[in-house]
């Protein structure tokens, strides 16, 4: 039996389509099987900022950072006052209120939007001492996801405990007060190197050794000393998730991918090439194979249906076409996915 047979207990897509309404209006989103720790949105139909909150930090209208921006933590309400923001994080979702203006971030009226969201420490939180920063973490053990806040120092490196089962496979991580690039880790790549939310190829590492166990590590001079920074850290759980590379055949009979189960999400960069954005793909937005819409990280671009085309399988995905994106033919791609249903208990779409 996979250690986790029912993922939506610990990771789950939401959509929904905005009302619009009232200034200062509320509204639920509901349909997690938890209370969620980690919330990342976009509007589909609008170019808006990606909007990433987590419990850890707190929720508000100052608590928004932007995947596709290097812009710091809002210090004080900013255009999330006028278009929407992330109020609280309830049990089985979350609650909206409506900005001033045409509440674009979270409930126009006529878009469409999704949100990925995933279950830590269902709101607590516990200090952790094993490295030589203390570190605040909220940490879901089960399913080998952590969220880590810290203080910066430029002096020596900085060992971080991350609270994980295992070794990180996947850290995306920045810094809360100062204008800095999101660093991202991702284990095929190694220490050597780290990716950014731009189209740049992997490019010189920020990781101040290989992450193990206990710790991961960042260099002195990452970060502005006393910035807080903040990190979102995985480790594969079979049946759950999986941080893997594939090389690309630019084919429309794409590489098989064998993840172990059926995806809900998948997350994907060209990770030698310096002209690709990342993509986002999941099974809420499109329910069926072949599918061809992605969101893009680095971007506030709307939907893009240029994937196409795609399949989700019982075991893993496959590409059927050569979108240099995901399926260029010879480069290497990495990736980071999350299963709708371990291998034992799905069946392809």
């Amino acid at each position: 039996m996979p250690a986790i047979n029912k993922p939506n207990q610990h990771f789950d897509v939401l959509t929904w389509s905005g009302t619009g309404g009232s200034s200062g209006a509320t509204r639920s989103i509901t349909g997690l099987n938890f209370q969620p720790d980690l919330i990342w949105e976009k509007a589909r139909t609008s170019g808006t900022n990606h909007q990433v909150l987590d419990s850890v930090r707190g929720v508000g209208q100052n608590k928004s950072i932007a995947t596709n921006s290097n812009g710091a933590e809002p210090t004080a309400a900013g255009t999330e006052s006028l278009y929407g923001w992330l109020s609280s994080i309830d049990s089985g979702g979350f609650t909206l209120t409506n900005g001033t203006s045409t509440f674009d971030n979270w409930n126009k009226s006529g878009d469409t939007y999704v949100g990925w969201t995933w279950k830590a420490g269902n709101g607590t939180t516990s200090t952790n001492s094993l490295g030589n920063r203390t570190s605040t973490v909220s940490v879901n053990t089960t399913a080998g996801f952590s969220i880590v806040s810290w203080t910066h120092s430029t002096s020596g490196t900085n060992s971080i405990g991350h609270g994980l089962p295992g070794t990180p496979e996947f850290i995306i991580m920045r810094s809360r007060d100062s204008a800095y690039n999101w660093d991202v880790y991702h284990g095929s790549i190694g220490a050597a190197y780290r990716l950014i939310f731009t189209t740049s190829a992997q490019t010189t590492t920020v990781w101040d050794g290989a992450p193990n166990g206990n710790a991961f590590y960042v260099t002195a001079s990452d970060y502005t000393n006393g910035d807080r920074a903040i990190a979102y850290c995985w480790t594969s759980i079979p049946g759950f998730s999986k941080f893997g590379s594939y090389t690309g055949n630019g084919s429309t009979d794409g590489p098989f991918i064998y993840t172990g189960f059926r995806p809900r999400m998948l997350m994907i960069k060209r990770s030698g090439d310096g002209t690709n954005d990342w993509a986002i793909l999941d099974t809420a937005r499109e329910t069926y194979n072949m599918g061809i819409a992605g969101l893009k990280p680095n971007a506030t671009s709307t939907e893009y249906s240029g994937y196409n085309y795609r399949d989700i399988l019982s075991n893993g995905f496959k590409f059927r076409n050569g979108d240099s994106d995901v399926n260029n033919s010879g480069s290497t791609y990495i990736y980071a996915a999350f299963a709708e249903a371990p291998f034992k208990y799905s069946s392809a779409r």
